[in-house]
């Protein structure tokens, strides 16, 4: 039997802010783990993430603190807390506001892992 287990512990005070206007803290994203991504992104009260998209991956957000509103371009908007999962489909417009007083965060699980060349966002910076 083999063990294909791999330990990985993020560098935790290398939180960056995006042009997307949220935090991100890359938990696992390496090129030798390609078939999935997993980061920390935190919204500030207040706050809209511009609309993006990513080509060819699947994200799913899993809100763990905090409450916000989810644009996905073809459905109307949905109210989001702690404990919702929201799965985007590949390529499809996507942002999500925080409408509480705290910061919103969330996991964000991307199928394949989470690629910059793949990210597009869609509003002028």
């Amino acid at each position: 039997m083999s063990n294909d287990s791999v330990f990985y512990r993020p560098d935790i005070p290398v939180e960056y802010f995006t042009d997307e206007r949220c935090h991100i803290l890359e938990l696992l994203n390496t090129a030798d783990s390609t078939d999935a991504s997993i980061a920390r992104a935190r919204v500030e009260p207040g706050i809209t993430t511009k609309q993006h998209q990513v080509k060819g991956t699947v994200e799913r957000y899993i809100l763990l603190e905090g409450k916000g509103v989810v644009h996905i371009a073809g459905m109307d908007d949905q109210k989001v807390c702690i404990g919702d999962v929201v799965v985007i489909p590949a390529g499809v417009t996507q942002s999500i506001t925080n409408n509480g007083d705290h910061d919103l965060v969330f996991l964000c699980v991307c199928t394949p892992r989470f690629e910059w060349d793949n990210y597009t966002l869609l509003e002028s910076l």
